[in-house]
C-alpha cells in the first residue's frame, strides 16, 4: 500500500525543500545551556544559544538537577498510567497547589504538554452554542484545540481592540450561550505582549470569559514573573490561563491549565488528552517544584534576562538593525526575505552563534526574520558577541 503513496510524499518534501522551509535538525551533543556544543547539522563545536526557550537559564542549573535525581530515586522514573486509574502521585497534586498559588488562580491541572492543555479546554468547555474568539496570531495548539471544539469561531486581528469588539458584538447578535475571548500573553513571533487589561475590560462589557496562553511569560514577565495578567494587574480578570513547565520555568516538558475551580474540576472530568494521556514524569513535576522555589526566593535571574535583552536590544538598534520594539526577551532582527534571512543564520553559525530564520508560512510573505531569545544565561560577555557577529555577518552578506 505505502509504494501508491510514497512518490507523492517526496513530491511533497521535494517542493517544501524548494520553496525554502525545509527544516534541518542540529544535533547538540550537551546539556541545553547559553553554549552549546553542535555535533551534527552545521558547523561543529561550541557556540552561543540564541535560539532557545531557556529564558531563565534553568535547563541545567544545578539545584534543578539535583532534585531531578532526588525525584528518581523517591517517586521513579514513569506512571504508566493516566491521573484517574493509579497515576496521581502526591508530588503532582503539590506542583499543582504550588502552581495555583503562584498565578493567582483557584485550581490547577497538570497535562503532558501546553499543546495538550489548550487542545483539551475547548471541547469541554464550548459547545454548538457557545462563540470563541481568538486572536489572529494565536498559537497552533489554541488554533487546533478550538478546531475540536463545536463552537462558534471568530477571529479578531492581532491585538486589535476594536476588531475584537466588532466580534464580541457579532456572537452576541447570533445568541451565543458562553463566549470565550483566548489571546496568547505574548505572541512568540514578534515579542509583542497582549493588551490584557482593555481585554477584560470589553470581556466584561460583554459577558465573556478570559483565556491567556503564557507559555513565554511565566517565571520573568511581570514584578514578580507571575506573567502577562500579573503585568497588566489583572490576575483576578482572567478566567483560564494555560502555560509550559517546557521554556522558563525549566525546560523539559509539560504544561498546565490554572483556572477558576469549576472550570479545572470539569477537565479532570472531562477533558481528553487529561483522562487519555499518561501522567506527567513525578521526575518533572519535582523539578518544577525546584524551580517555583528558586523563583520564590530570589529575582536575580529576571534582572539579569532583563539586563541581557536591553543591551541586546540597544546595541542592534545602535547598528542599525530592525529590531521589533518592546522589552521582551524575544527580539526578532528582521530581514524581509527568507532566503537572504536563512543565509544571514548560516552566517552567525559559522562565527559561533545558533539563530534560526522564520520564514512564510511561519510568518507573514516578506517579514522574514531571525528571532533571537535571550537567557538569564547568557553572560555580558555573550550578548556583545552574538551583536558583533550579526555585524559581522551582515557585511559578509553585503559583500
Amino acid at each position: 500500500m505505502f509504494d501508491t503513496i510514497r512518490d507523492d510524499l517526496r513530491a511533497t518534501l521535494d517542493e517544501i525543500r524548494a520553496a525554502g522551509l525545509h527544516k534541518p535538525e542540529r544535533v547538540i551533543g550537551t546539556p541545553q545551556s547559553a553554549t552549546v556544543e553542535v555535533t551534527g547539522g552545521g558547523r561543529p563545536g561550541e557556540v552561543l544559544n540564541f535560539c532557545a526557550n531557556n529564558y531563565l537559564g534553568l535547563a541545567d542549573h544545578p539545584g534543578v538537577v539535583a532534585a531531578a535525581h532526588e525525584a528518581l530515586d523517591r517517586w521513579g522514573y514513569g506512571m504508566a498510567s493516566v491521573r484517574f486509574i493509579c497515576g496521581t502521585q502526591e508530588v503532582h497534586k503539590d506542583l499543582e497547589a504550588r502552581l495555583s498559588a503562584f498565578l493567582g488562580q483557584e485550581d490547577t491541572i497538570l497535562y503532558s504538554s501546553c499543546f495538550d492543555a489548550n487542545g483539551g479546554v475547548f471541547e469541554t468547555l464550548l459547545g454548538a452554542e457557545d462563540a470563541v474568539i481568538s486572536d489572529a496570531l494565536n498559537h497552533a495548539s489554541i488554533i487546533d484545540g478550538i478546531r475540536l471544539s463545536k463552537a462558534r469561531r471568530f477571529r479578531y486581528a492581532n491585538r486589535d481592540l476594536a476588531d475584537l469588539e466588532t466580534q464580541l458584538k457579532e456572537a452576541n447578535a447570533g445568541g451565543a450561550r458562553r463566549k470565550l475571548i483566548v489571546t496568547d500573553g505574548v505572541f512568540s513571533m514578534d515579542g509583542y505582549v497582549a493588551p490584557l487589561a482593555e481585554i477584560c475590560d470589553l470581556a466584561d462589557r460583554y459577558d465573556a470569559m478570559v483565556m491567556v496562553d503564557d507559555s513565554h511569560a511565566v517565571g520573568f514577565v511581570g514584578p514578580t514573573g507571575r506573567g502577562t495578567p500579573e503585568l497588566h494587574g489583572v490576575t483576578d480578570r482572567v478566567d483560564i490561563i494555560t502555560g509550559t513547565l517546557g521554556k522558563a520555568l525549566g525546560g523539559a516538558s509539560g504544561g498546565y491549565v490554572a483556572a477558576r475551580a469549576e472550570i479545572v474540576a470539569l477537565l479532570r472530568q472531562r477533558s481528553r488528552p487529561y483522562l487519555f494521556s499518561n501522567t506527567l514524569a513525578p521526575v518533572i513535576a519535582a523539578a518544577s517544584l525546584k524551580v517555583l522555589d528558586l523563583l520564590e526566593s530570589a529575582d536575580d535571574l529576571r534582572v539579569r534576562l532583563a539586563e541581557n535583552t536591553a543591551l541586546f536590544r540597544s546595541r542592534m538598534t545602535e547598528a542599525g538593525f530592525d529590531i521589533l520594539p518592546g522589552d521582551h526577551a524575544i527580539a526578532p532582527v528582521m530581514i524581509g526575505d527568507a532566503a537572504e534571512a536563512a543565509r544571514m543564520a548560516e552566517l552567525l553559525l559559522e562565527h559561533g552563534v545558533y539563530v534560526i530564520a522564520f520564514s512564510y508560512p511561519v510568518v507573514p510573505q516578506g517579514k522574514a526574520r531571525i528571532r533571537v531569545q535571550l537567557s538569564a544565561a547568557h553572560s555580558t560577555e555573550d550578548v556583545n558577541r552574538a551583536v558583533d557577529a550579526f555585524i559581522a555577518a551582515r557585511a559578509e552578506l553585503a559583500g
